[in-house]
């Protein structure tokens, strides 16, 4: 094939996509409903937070369905199992921003899943609006990129103050999960740690599929350390406080937000009392987004309690909702809709409105917490 004909076949191939693509949105213009695509984990280790996120995002469509919709259409989803899986949110990417129906995505769970599929997004001009994702470096992945997750360079300074300030701890061991999340964490929170007057005694990073934690733990035993900090979710979290106290450590715990979950209390059990952890979201609030957030959920899902996840997932379709209600379907509008949102009600920041300059939220609530008697708890002020 000539030069010439490969370039009138390329440059017919690329009119009848611009036309079909036209046309696709021309079909769903009036009659379907307004989607959004999700990438995040179903299966895999982090697979129970797709599931809470899909309980916060029903909860939320139920609420705003029963509103009217946006401007009288229905609002929906598409969810693409990434098991939070770098390789898999890029295909994930890809698949999304062919596909003109996806007006808006959601996710990735984790910020080295969602930070893959940047650039594709970026290139797609797809906003990518990662809830959950707290590496600093997320939002700098280009202007389509936005979230409504607290930076791990603002929420790590405040454990760092929990641990060192209040509970009055000097000598500290801290075990993060090792991935990019984790390690950023880390960094952060041992910053602030000596900045306040603290020492890192000892820092071991573990792979999220670890279960036997004992040989760690013995090395942080060692240390002598008077507190130990988790950079975990809640799972390994739990885990790691069973064994800690299984070879008779008993030093004081603390904990990042991201173990804030029932769940960790009920597989940490007896080891995770006297656990202290900062959080963004407390049901003990009595804000009236909280307490109406709750009421939905327990009534919504048989009296289940929620946790943090359900809420971040509530708070980013509702966010969602309002930035589309302005923007419409056309994506660069939604982009620049962002910028415009003010005062969205929300469970973790009380009303939201973005920091155009990074793209994020500021002013999340923040709750110190401690487990005493098997629930979550404020606590009290009192040094350990």
């Amino acid at each position: 094939m000539s030069n010439i004909n490969r370039r009138t076949l390329i440059k017919g191939s690329l009119a009848a996509a611009v036309a079909g693509t036209s046309l696709s949105r021309a079909a769903y213009a009036d009659t379907d409903p307004i989607l959004l695509g999700v990438s995040g984990p179903l299966t895999g280790p982090n697979a129970q937070y797709g599931t809470q996120w899909k309980q916060g995002f029903d909860l939320a469509l139920d609420e705003i369905m029963a509103a009217g919709g946006i401007n009288g259409r229905k609002l929906a989803y598409t969810f693409e199992d990434s098991q939070s899986d770098p390789r898999q949110s890029v295909a994930i990417a890809q698949k999304f921003v062919s596909d003109p129906r996806i007006v808006l995505e959601l996710g990735d769970f984790s910020s080295p899943a969602s930070m893959a599929a940047s650039p594709i997004y970026q290139r797609g001009g797809l906003v990518q609006f990662g809830f959950t994702n707290s590496h600093p470096d997320f939002t700098k992945g280009g202007d389509f990129m936005w979230s409504t997750s607290v930076s791990q360079a603002d929420e790590q300074p405040l454990l760092a103050r929990y641990a060192v300030k209040g509970l009055g701890l000097k000598r500290l061991a801290v075990l993060h999960l090792n991935t990019d999340w984790g390690r950023t964490s880390r960094d952060y929170f041992n910053n602030a740690a000596k900045e306040y007057g603290a020492e890192i005694v000892i820092t071991e990073g573990y792979i999220a599929e670890e279960r036997d934690f004992r040989s760690t733990l013995v090395r942080v035993r060692d240390a002598n350390p008077d507190g130990l900090v988790l950079i975990s979710y809640y799972s390994d979290g739990a885990l790691i406080a069973r064994q800690a106290r299984q070879i008779g450590l008993k030093q004081v715990i603390c904990a990042a937000s991201s173990v804030y979950s029932p769940k960790f209390l009920e597989l940490g059990g007896d080891a995770v009392e006297d656990v202290h952890v900062g959080t963004r979201y407390f049901p003990e609030d009595p804000r009236p987004e909280v307490q109406k957030f709750i009421a939905g959920f327990k009534k919504k899902y048989n009296g289940q309690e929620p946790d943090a996840f359900n809420a971040y997932s509530y708070d980013a379709m509702n966010m969602a909702a309002a930035v589309v209600k302005i923007g419409g379907t056309d994506r660069r509008a939604i982009r620049d809709a962002f910028a415009k949102v003010k005062d969205v009600p929300s469970v973790i920041f009380g009303t939201a409105t973005f920091d155009v300059a990074t793209r994020r939220v500021k002013g999340a609530m923040n709750a110190e917490l401690v487990v005493r008697k098997g629930q979550f708890a404020l606590w009290d002020g009192k040094p350990t």
